[in-house]
């Protein structure tokens, strides 16, 4: 009976506050994500051929990747968030490097005689 009081408890008061901490950490970083993403490709010169999902999954790997350097080194929330902004940026930059799409004539499958 006592076993089972405590086990409830520890559900209660650990496992459940972890869980949602989790799933807080996850939404925040999403948001955050799509905030960097858009920024990112602010940042970025030139047209970015790239399309709203993938500025958002740009966005969120910054945010992500940013986010565990900048926890690893130790450093506060203003300077992590820069690394994250910068991480985001590289990948709408590495992004829109790679998925180019052809522009001018013969784009649209138009053949010139």
């Amino acid at each position: 009976m006592i076993l089972a009081v405590f086990a409830l408890l520890v559900l209660i008061f650990v496992i459940l506050p972890l869980a949602g901490m989790a799933i807080a950490w996850v939404i925040w970083t999403a948001l955050i994500g799509v905030v960097l993403g858009a920024f990112g490709r602010l940042i970025v010169p030139g047209p970015q051929p790239i399309g709203v999902l993938a500025t958002i999954a740009c966005g969120l790997v910054g945010s992500l990747a940013g986010g565990i350097v900048g926890q690893a080194a130790g450093l506060h929330r203003f300077a992590t968030l820069l690394i994250e902004l910068a991480i985001a940026a590289l990948a709408v930059a590495a992004w829109s490097g790679t998925h180019r799409r052809p522009v001018g004539r013969g784009h649209r499958g138009i053949i010139d005689v």
